[in-house]
């Protein structure tokens, strides 16, 4: 799929506990942010209609729906993905093309663009004692990022920074040193003005989608951990290393 690369583009991320909104129409951004977390389900819509209203235009003339599909929060998560699919068929009979973009890929863009960083290991608190990590290279003669390695879920501890990378995300304002310790790291987040940022290369790469595509990702099979299973845990941190 693809659309006019001048039509507007509306973005939104309620992966975490911000709730961040952009619009890109004729060369402006216009932007909106506040209480995610339970409070976004109710918010998120007004914020893109003001937005749009301020940029005299309606969802009909968007060219396509932006949003961070995850990891995070899994309410938060499912409001995304059920807004975008939402306006994207409330929007026109044919419905509007969805773009969805992981949260730690916006992580590393917010890294490079305020930063300058390239090389970024993502890594976002995904609670639990653990956090939502992937590593990040960025090409800047094709202004494009490319994965090192995989999505994954790990403790803390289990997070490695090589040098020459830098840590980006929330999660060493979370754990401190139990993360990548001397690491070099930056506060980011997967904001919405991110995903903007990111959306024209994903766009030209094919990956809009028909809103009915347009589902969450999930990383974490579980959402909470039993009693047991957390003491188990903090018995094995606890634990003299026999090194």
């Amino acid at each position: 799929m693809q659309i006019d690369p001048s039509a507007p583009l509306l973005a939104f991320d309620t992966s975490t506990e911000l709730l961040s909104v952009a619009l890109w129409h004729q060369g402006q951004l216009r932007t909106h942010s506040g209480a995610g977390g339970a409070q976004a389900s109710a918010t998120l819509i007004p914020a893109a209609q003001a937005l749009l209203a301020d940029a005299g235009i309606g969802f009909a003339q968007l060219g396509a729906i932006v949003f961070g599909r995850g990891p995070g929060s899994f309410t938060g998560l499912r409001t995304a993905c059920a807004v975008a699919q939402g306006l994207a068929y409330g929007a026109t009979p044919a419905g509007l093309p969805v773009l969805a973009v992981d949260t730690l890929l916006a992580v590393a863009e917010d890294a490079r663009h305020r930063h300058g960083a390239g090389r970024v290991v993502a890594a976002m608190d995904a609670r639990m004692d653990e956090v939502y990590t992937c590593a990040y290279r960025y090409d800047a003669q094709r202004g494009q990022w490319h994965m090192d390695g995989e999505l994954a879920v790990l403790a803390p501890e289990a997070v490695v920074v090589p040098a020459g990378w830098t840590l980006a995300g929330n999660a060493r304002a979370a754990y401190g040193e139990r993360i990548a310790p001397g690491a070099p790291a930056l506060g980011a987040q997967p904001g919405a003005e991110a995903l903007l940022r990111l959306a024209p290369a994903l766009i030209a790469a094919g990956h809009l989608v028909p809103a009915a595509a347009a589902l969450p990702l999930y990383i974490r099979d579980k959402v909470a951990k039993t009693t047991a299973e957390r003491e188990a845990e903090r018995a094995v941190r606890a634990a003299p290393s026999l090194g």
